[in-house]
């Protein structure tokens, strides 16, 4: 719950100093709240939503085909990617696309996510992340490493 004490916002002099060291989020005054609230935090919202799919797809991508491949060698512990491709998949498609969406990704700008308040229903019936989004996501990526996992063997 965000309160004046805890966002800093409306307490003068030293007090307001301290609490605003001690809060989580510090502004000037209380027309930030309005751009942080409605513009970043739908934008936060949707972001962290495609990550969390994103995440989930990736990792299903990755680990299926080892599923499979215990099966096919017996469970003998023969390692089906190379311990160096392995990590650097990791990084190229973990660190790298994240970073550089959460940077550089926006869908609309700060005066049209102002202006058109009905921009603000993903987060009220939440259409980037629901059960059915998240299940449609999950059986796309086991029907992709299905065709990966078939292909390569």
């Amino acid at each position: 719950m965000i309160t004046a004490a805890n966002i800093g916002v409306g307490i003068s002099g030293l007090e307001g100093q301290q609490a605003a060291r001690a809060a989580d989020y510090s502004i000037g005054q209380f027309k930030f709240l309005k751009v942080l609230l409605f513009v970043h935090g739908r934008e936060c919202y949707r972001r962290n939503a495609y990550l969390v799919l994103y995440f989930f797809y990736k990792n299903l991508l990755m680990v299926f085909p080892i599923w499979v491949y215990g099966f096919s060698s017996l469970y003998s512990g023969d390692m089906i990617y190379n311990e160096w491709l392995y990590q650097i998949y990791n990084m190229a498609f973990t660190a790298f696309p994240i970073a550089y969406y959460s940077v550089f990704d926006w869908q609309k700008t700060k005066p049209e996510l102002m202006s058109h308040p009905d921009l603000y229903e993903i987060g009220l019936k939440n259409t980037d992340f629901s059960h059915f989004v998240f299940w449609e996501s999950y059986l796309v990526a086991l029907i992709q490493s299905s065709l990966l996992t078939y292909i390569t063997f």
